[in-house]
């Protein structure tokens, strides 16, 4: 268990930096090299590659080489972990609003 938390310690905090976010999502979508991550950022090569580095930490990117180039692609697997952690709290809470609405609805029936 102690694996498991320390992995979504990672994502969750590789996902807290908003440029990690947007990086993450255009990989999400098709693999691209360093250089055009790189190309959408007023950031230094060194800054991107700190925030690959971190997003590679927490499992959330994969970068692999063809020929001189480097490529960086999503790991779906690690952001489905993440979801299923989050869809925990989504079924209490929904559950919890469910039983507010409930309640309103009986409480509102018996005023009138």
């Amino acid at each position: 268990m102690v694996e498991y938390t320390y992995s979504l310690d990672s994502v969750f905090g590789a996902l807290a930096d908003p440029t990690r976010r947007d990086i993450l999502s255009r990989v999400s979508s098709r693999q691209l090299t360093i250089s055009q991550i790189a190309g959408r950022y007023n950031l230094g090569f060194a800054a991107i590659s700190k925030h690959l580095m971190v997003l590679e930490k927490a499992g959330l990117i994969i970068k692999h080489r063809v020929g001189r180039r480097q490529f960086v692609r999503a790991r779906a697997d690690t952001l489905q972990e993440a979801s299923d952690y989050l869809d925990q709290y989504k079924e209490a809470w929904e559950a919890r609003l469910d039983s507010l609405e409930q309640y309103l609805n009986e409480s509102d029936n018996n005023d009138r």
